[in-house]
């Protein structure tokens, strides 16, 4: 806001000195000049009337009237300049500007009473010596003309300037809303970008893990068998047919969960349910639908560990399954079951590419409010020939982050023994069930 509070526009500064824009400054030297010549006019009779040279009087005036252009700059001083040659009977331009700016500006409310009054008294003082001595006239009516010339040249601009200057600072109150509004507005959008990014790739994440532990564990089992298959195809034909057999099943079971992932991610909608959480709105609808097919559709529960393990046993390994408590039949929800399953899976591929012809130990206990699992390998033998199966070490990363997302504990580490232990616990209810 300017000094006087008047309306500005515009980009920005562009006037000169305490002028915040060129026509403020061409207006204020404009009134400045006629003031000067109102001032220059009065000021011949004010010289005759002292006993002043015409010449002094036109030039006080001049001075006097040229004051008008600092008023946005000291509208305090121009006031009083205005009350200082009112006596003269001069400067109604002047005083009349001064008001509306000293108004219309920022200065306190009490230095504006105090100058108005001053201003008030001063012309009515003036304007009832001026006529007092006027043949003819009543005291009475002397009076209620110089209240009337005394009010009218006083309190309209006085008036006028209160109302422009609080029009003024609305119009900068609301639009300092209105910029504070868009400001908040392209914060939030960019937390929603942000947000929406977010579950972009907390679904590519869910949609990498999820092939990594079903393709993973179908394509290692192969791998060990392929490799008994050509261990035995000369010695044990019989073997090595049942073996051959064993690949091509897990080669069948690999593509048909590998084409139903892939044919959901082409899916470009699906049925309607629940967001998974408040950002979902933001997923794509293909993902959406992945997310939906992997935690709300069919998959591996608890009661299919018996035959995951008769997989591996069938791959050669010795696996001991240990079940303590309720049983699979707990009634858990789906996306529990699914994790349990999915952390003895991943479990089980590593001890098949990391401790091949180790003893492994897989352990479930069903207790009061959770499930707890427990898979654990002893030390691999030294004759033992290493099926030299890639691994990228994204195996337990993602069991500790499926364990964690369902509000879990998880811990792994190599054992005393030399073995390596993978241990997870999931409370009955998933987190922000």
């Amino acid at each position: 806001m300017t000094i006087t509070g008047e309306e500005q526009g515009g980009a920005g500064r562009d006037g000169p000195w305490w002028w915040e824009r060129r026509r403020g400054a061409v207006l204020d030297v404009g009134l400045a000049a006629v003031s000067a010549v109102e001032c220059a006019v009065e000021g011949v009779p004010f010289a005759h009337e002292a006993g002043l040279p015409v010449p002094v009087g036109v030039l006080f005036g001049l001075l006097v009237g040229s004051v008008l252009v600092l008023r946005r700059r000291w509208p305090i001083a121009v006031v009083l300049v205005g009350i200082a040659v009112s006596p003269a009977a001069m400067g109604f331009l002047l005083g009349v500007v001064g008001l509306y700016t000293l108004a219309a500006c920022e200065v306190p409310r009490r230095i504006t009473a105090t100058l108005t009054s001053m201003s008030l008294v001063a012309t009515f003082v003036v304007m009832y010596v001026r006529t007092s001595g006027d043949q003819g006239a009543s005291q009475s009516l002397v009076i209620v003309l110089s209240v009337f010339v005394a009010v009218a040249l006083t309190v309209p601009p006085v008036l006028l300037g209160l109302y422009i200057g609080a029009r003024r600072r609305l119009m900068e109150s609301l639009q300092e809303r209105a910029d504070s509004l868009e400001r908040e507005l392209s914060l939030l959008a960019d937390r929603a970008e942000e947000r929406a990014e977010w579950a972009r790739t907390e679904e590519r994440t869910r949609i990498a893990r999820e092939m990594h532990d079903v393709v993973a564990h179908r394509v290692s089992l192969m791998v060990v068998h392929a490799a008994a298959l050509e261990a035995v195809a000369a010695k044990d034909p019989e073997r090595a047919v049942k073996n051959a057999a064993l690949v091509g099943d897990m080669g069948r079971q690999a593509l048909t969960e590998l084409r139903e992932m892939l044919g959901v991610l082409r899916a470009a909608e699906s049925p309607k349910r629940a967001p998974v959480a408040a950002s979902a709105a933001a997923v794509p609808a293909p993902v959406a639908a992945l997310v939906g097919s992997f935690e709300d559709g069919p998959g591996p529960s608890l009661g299919e560990l018996e035959a995951l393990v008769g997989q591996s046993r069938a791959a050669g390994m010795a696996v001991e399954l240990d079940v303590r408590g309720a049983g699979a039949g707990a009634g858990y929800p789906a996306e529990v079951e699914q994790t349990a399953y999915r952390v003895v899976q991943e479990a089980l591929t590593n001890c098949h590419k990391h401790a091949p012809g180790a003893r492994v130990v897989v352990r479930l206990a069903h207790r009061e409010g959770e499930v707890a699992m427990q898979v654990e390998n002893g030390p691999c033998g030294a004759d033992v020939v290493q099926p030299g199966l890639p691994s990228g070490g994204n195996g337990l990363v993602g069991m500790r982050e499926r364990v964690l997302g369902l509000g879990g504990v998880f811990v792994s580490g190599p054992t005393e023994e030399g073995g390596f232990r993978v241990s997870a616990v999931l409370p009955c209810v998933p987190r922000g069930a």
